[in-house]
């Protein structure tokens, strides 16, 4: 995986791996702080907000969520970021989302406004779809949380999901150091439902799968090579190994994503986790795509995702993150396979939990 994408994957991973950082030496008028601050101006839009001027942060504790709305692991994190933004906001704190996009349909300024509204986010959101601000704060990876003190100097970075706890105290003590009384001690607890649920009590064994060509693994297929070009017919492999998926019908493939030519296309995914996403988007000209899950050859019955239906039948109908699976049992491999009804659907990314 190229840096940029190194904490898309697993909660469970990220946690183990202690990728909270609190910055050992704060930053300086001129440091990552300020020129992540002052780089709010060159955002593409905002989202929920008129746009913010940098000078008028002045003396408010801030906290940037660099986030992409088709990335599970921000999705996740969603519930607290909100729940802290209405908590501390007479106290003077400041939530701000940073749109930095990983795939080419979340820089259109409607697919991010109307994730917004679907996700349940009222705080502001600037548009970084050049990536500007991401680049000017050296962020490596979705999430990160940077969290910056009334002086305009970060002082916490947190990367990846968890660590909710520190992240609050952190935001307690800073509205504390910027003279704020009676800043609330206990901490927040919520619950998020679908996508926003907290990931499961085991790290899934499958990780992130790419499905474009500029990034794809784990491919197998009887016959249908996966390079970028004309449609291509392709025979799915008779037998997946762990991990491994396969393409069945004709598609076309791209940098990013793998597009279906005809209807009745599948794909099938052996993996081992509690929940199966898939990134998918639907027709160029926006038409809505028909599609039906089966795990192991069945239905998915009390297995289903959010996104479907006991019987396995759902809708493409926009680009976003879908919640295919969500199972009891997390340790057995399974066979995952989706079939598109209708032509035109555009796959980019599994993703587990």
């Amino acid at each position: 995986m190229r840096a940029m994408h190194l904490f898309r994957g697993a909660a469970a991973l990220l946690a183990a791996i202690s990728l909270a950082i609190t910055c050992a030496a704060v930053d300086g008028p001129s440091g990552p702080a300020a020129s992540a601050l002052a780089a709010l101006a060159q955002g593409k839009g905002w989202v929920n907000a008129a746009p913010i001027a940098p000078a008028s942060l002045q003396g408010k504790v801030v906290l940037l969520d660099f986030w992409t709305y088709s990335c599970i692991n921000c999705l996740r994190t969603l519930p607290y970021v909100r729940a802290w933004a209405r908590k501390y906001e007479a106290h003077g704190f400041v939530v701000i989302g940073v749109h930095t996009p990983e795939f080419g349909f979340e820089r259109r300024p409607e697919n991010v406004e109307r994730a917004a509204r679907q996700l349940g986010i009222d705080f502001p959101v600037v548009l970084d779809s050049e990536r500007s601000i991401w680049r000017s704060s050296g962020v490596q990876g979705w999430p990160t949380l940077d969290f910056i003190d009334a002086k305009g100097r970060r002082r916490h970075r947190q990367v990846g999901e968890g660590g909710y706890e520190e992240a609050e105290r952190m935001i307690q003590k800073l509205l504390q150091e910027a003279g704020r009384t009676n800043v609330p001690r206990d901490l927040v607890d919520p619950k998020g439902a679908g996508t926003q649920a907290a990931a499961g009590p085991l790290p899934p064994a499958s990780g992130e799968t790419y499905l474009g060509a500029a990034r794809a693994q784990g491919f197998v297929a009887a016959e249908g090579e996966l390079r970028r070009g004309t449609g291509q017919l392709f025979t799915p492999a008779p037998r997946l190994g762990p991990d491994r998926w396969t393409l069945g019908g004709r598609w076309q493939v791209a940098e990013e994503h793998v597009e279906l030519a005809q209807a009745g296309g599948r794909i099938a995914y052996r993996f081992r986790a509690r929940d199966v996403h898939l990134v998918l988007g639907p027709t160029h000209d926006g038409r809505p795509v028909r599609f039906r899950v089966r795990i192991d050859g069945q239905a998915p019955g009390s297995d289903r995702g959010t996104d479907i239906g006991a019987d396995g039948a759902g809708s493409v109908d926009t680009h976003r993150l879908y919640q295919l699976v969500r199972q009891a049992d997390p340790r057995r491999e399974r066979l995952f396979e989706i079939e598109f009804l209708d032509p035109g659907v555009r796959a980019y990314a599994f993703t587990f939990g």
